[in-house]
């Protein structure tokens, strides 16, 4: 029997089209074939396991990494009619979690954080379901923070293993080559072929401009008034988020909040729900903020702050223009901007000092420090104690993990001083051969011009729908 997959799509999703990639992906995993999905932002990319899950009987595990994230996609699966969602993490109390663990079965999409999934009454639930799909959403984290930052992250394979290496799937917008050979290790380990469904990283609507400037908070706000919409402003740090906050609320009008990991869970909630109903005109905040937010229509993406990454970079503007229309990307650079992250890589270390001299005491003083230790360090230990792993092999993979850090930051800088084509550069560092370009609204080593641009972006997406249309019609009377 041949399924209709456009006749599904939009009879239950109410799409008349698939968006590029999100078909090919349905159907590796309708023909059980375990799958990457390379798919740029606002491609629609949580579609893929949504539309499976309709088709396949089991439950769907999302592996996810933010709570932010979790709580977006359980409300967008609900807007679809989709009753037995359930976001199962820190957010829920002692009461509703057991609740939750006593109808494991009655759920058909259980999203969960990795620190929660290696829970061991959550492993001994999970092994007794029927799992349809197995996925890790935003799987570059496997990566990008495995040991060094979330541990759990680099035991998924356990988790598979013991409930019998379900069909999976993994979801990420940005992977280099180096960080799809990760993935493949860490997810796929168990299997030897796997279908690989890579799309460019380019997001041709989306300008970039580098703004490098002494004069950082006068170039914010003259944006700011300029561009009249909607926005996100990343910054390295609480800190700093806090203070761009207070900035734009004495020199504007707009409505701003400041967004990190220091606030609650509700606290982050509430914003998150403010910036997407359109209460708020800017979110001044970490990089804990916008890893699949739903909102289509954010216009610009500034970076008050030197970005970590490429690769984060990326992941970030690409939360402008979701829906297709003009945006843009701008940085602020100032000479020695990159600071910040060699202070933090200055504290990774002091963590391989920290375990090295740990490793030389008696285990009972080992463990009498164990209490003074952050959270991160005590799972080191943890996996220690537990023969995970050696000292030296832990420190060996810290110091492996700090050089990659220190390598992304000189290609970040390399980004904000190319002389030529931003565009290309980034599309040649995934390793990209069909290098795409807009030359007209590129980058600003291409001619763009920010001013041009701006009224693209102020101008109301119903305008520009217009005029798209009257563009259309003029075509096919050309033709005609």
């Amino acid at each position: 029997m041949t399924i209709n997959l456009e006749q599904i799509l939009q009879e239950k999703f109410g799409f008349t089209s698939f968006k590029p990639g999100q078909k090919e992906v349905i159907e590796q995993l309708l023909n059980n074939q375990d799958t990457l999905a390379v798919l740029p932002t606002g491609t629609g990319k949580s579609l893929c396991y949504q539309f499976v899950g309709q088709l396949i009987e089991g439950t769907v595990i999302i592996v996810s990494p933010l709570l932010s994230l979790m709580e977006d996609q359980v409300i967008q699966l609900q807007k679809k009619g989709v009753t037995g969602v359930i976001a199962l993490n820190s957010s829920l109390n002692f009461f509703e979690k057991h609740y939750v663990l006593n109808h494991f079965e009655k759920y058909n999409y259980i999203l969960i954080s990795p620190e929660t999934l290696m829970q061991k009454e959550v492993r001994t639930k999970i092994a007794k379901l029927k799992i349809a799909l197995f996925v890790v959403d935003e799987a570059h984290c496997v990566s990008q923070w495995g040991v060094d930052f979330r541990p759990e992250y680099s035991k998924l394979a356990q988790i598979q293993a013991e409930c019998g290496y379900p069909l999976t799937l993994a979801l990420t917008a940005t992977a280099t080559p180096t960080v799809k050979k990760e993935i493949v290790k860490q997810v796929f380990s168990h299997q030897k072929k796997i279908s690989e469904v890579i799309y460019s990283v380019n997001r041709p609507n989306i300008g970039m401009i580098v703004d490098q400037t002494t004069e950082k908070e006068t170039s914010l706000i003259a944006y700011l008034t300029q561009l009249k919409s909607k926005g996100i402003i990343y910054c390295a740090t609480r800190k700093t988020a806090e203070r761009v906050n207070r900035i734009i609320k004495e020199e504007t009008d707009l409505q701003t909040a400041f967004y990190h990991g220091g606030l609650s869970a509700s606290e982050r909630s509430l914003l998150q729900q403010q910036f997407v109903a359109n209460e708020l005109d800017i979110l001044c905040a970490t990089n804990a903020f916008g890893m699949g937010i739903d909102k289509p229509d954010v216009r610009f993406v500034i970076h008050y702050d030197c970005p970590d990454s490429l690769e984060n970079y990326v992941q970030e503007i690409g939360r402008a223009g979701r829906d297709g229309l003009p945006s843009v990307a701008i940085l602020l650079y100032r000479n020695g901007d990159e600071s910040i992250h060699y202070y933090f890589q200055t504290e990774s270390r002091l963590d391989r000092v920290l375990l090295n001299e740990l490793a030389n005491l008696p285990p009972k003083k080992q463990e009498s420090i164990f209490p003074s230790l952050n959270e991160l360090q005590q799972k080191w230990v943890q996996g220690y104690w537990a023969k995970e792993y050696t000292i030296e092999e832990l420190e060996e993979t810290l110091l492996r993990k700090e050089k990659e850090r220190q390598q992304q930051l000189n290609v970040m800088l390399s980004y904000i001083k190319e002389a030529n084509c931003r565009r290309t550069f980034i599309q040649q560092y995934f390793s990209e051969k069909n290098v795409e370009k807009n030359q007209e609204n590129c980058c600003d080593k291409c001619g763009l011009s920010f001013d041009n641009y701006k009224a693209q972006i102020v101008q109301s997406p119903k305008e520009i729908e217009i005029s798209e249309q009257w563009e259309d019609i003029l075509i096919r009377l050309f033709k005609e």
